[in-house]
C-alpha cells in the first residue's frame, strides 16, 4: 500500500486529495490544525519539526508521496503568518522529508502554489528573503507589504523552489512538481470573498471557463503529478485556473 503525507488535509484541496487517495486504496497521513493523524502548526517553526518528527514515525521512514496543501490566503492578518504558512511550512515539509521520500516507491511530491503567482505584486525582496531562508526577514517584509503581496510573494517563492530543487530531487528518484490552481471554491476562497477588498477582486478576475474550480479538479491534478502517467515530470509548474494564466500572459510558458 502506498502511502503518502498531505498537509492542510482537513478542508479544501487538502481534504480533496486525502479523498481521491484513499478511494484508490493508499494511506494518507493528514497533517492539520484539527482532524488529522498529525496535529501540528506549520505556521511556526517548532510545528514544522513537530510535523516532520511525527511523520518519520508514522510512517516507518517510508514515503511513497507528499502534498503540501496547508496555506492561507490574502485576507489573513498578521501578513506575517501568509509567508510563514505558505512558503516555510510547505518549504520545511519539503525539506525535512525527502530522504524519507527517496525510500518510497515511485516517491512523488506536489507543493500548492497559486495562480497568483505570476500576477503584478509579488515582491522581489519577499521572494528573496523566502529563498534564502531569512524567515525574519520575510515576516517584516509582508507586514509592510500587504495581504495580496505577502500572498503572492510566498507562493511564487514555493513554486521558485521546486523549480530550483527538482532536478536534484529526480537525480535522487524523487520526482518535485507543483501545481498553481486559480480561485477554488474551498473555505479559503468563502472567506477572501467575504473581505472588503479582495472579494471585490477575486470575482472581477477572468476566469474563461465562467466558474470557480472546485477542490475535486485541483486533487485530480495533483493525483496525475503524483501517478505513474506523469513519470516523466520533473519541476513542472501545473496551472489548473480555468485559463486565467493564459488570458492575462498569452505568451509566457
Amino acid at each position: 500500500m502506498r502511502v503518502t503525507v498531505v498537509s492542510g488535509s482537513a478542508s479544501g484541496i487538502g481534504s480533496a486529495v486525502r479523498a481521491r487517495l484513499e478511494s484508490a486504496g493508499e494511506r494518507v497521513i493528514g497533517i492539520d490544525v484539527r482532524a488529522a493523524e498529525v496535529i501540528a502548526d506549520l505556521s511556526s517553526p517548532p510545528g514544522r519539526t513537530t510535523a516532520v518528527a511525527a511523520v518519520r514515525e508514522a510512517s516507518g521512514g517510508r514515503l511513497d508521496g507528499l502534498v503540501v496543501c496547508a496555506g492561507v490566503g490574502p485576507h489573513v492578518e498578521p501578513w506575517s503568518t501568509i509567508v510563514s504558512l505558505d512558503y516555510f511550512g510547505a518549504q520545511a515539509l519539503l525539506a525535512g522529508l525527502r530522504d524519507v521520500l527517496a525510500a518510497g516507491e515511485r516517491p512523488a511530491a506536489v507543493a500548492v502554489s497559486s495562480n497568483s503567482s505570476t500576477l503584478p505584486g509579488a515582491d522581489s525582496a519577499l521572494v528573496g528573503a523566502c529563498l534564502a531562508g531569512d524567515e525574519d526577514e520575510a515576516r517584516r517584509l509582508a507586514l509592510g507589504l500587504g495581504g495580496h503581496p505577502a500572498y503572492a510573494g510566498a507562493k511564487l517563492a514555493l513554486a521558485r523552489w521546486v523549480r530550483r530543487e527538482a532536478p536534484a530531487w529526480a537525480r535522487a528518484g524523487v520526482r518535485l512538481n507543483a501545481v498553481a490552481p486559480g480561485a477554488v471554491a474551498t473555505p479559503l476562497l468563502d472567506a477572501t470573498l467575504a473581505h472588503a477588498t479582495y472579494g471585490p477582486a477575486v470575482r472581477a478576475f477572468p476566469i474563461p471557463a465562467g466558474r470557480f474550480g472546485t477542490p475535486d479538479e485541483i486533487a485530480a491534478a495533483i493525483a496525475f503529478l503524483l501517478g505513474p502517467d506523469a513519470a516523466f515530470c520533473c519541476g513542472t509548474v501545473l496551472f489548473v485556473d480555468g485559463g486565467s494564466d493564459a488570458t492575462l500572459r498569452p505568451d509566457a510558458y
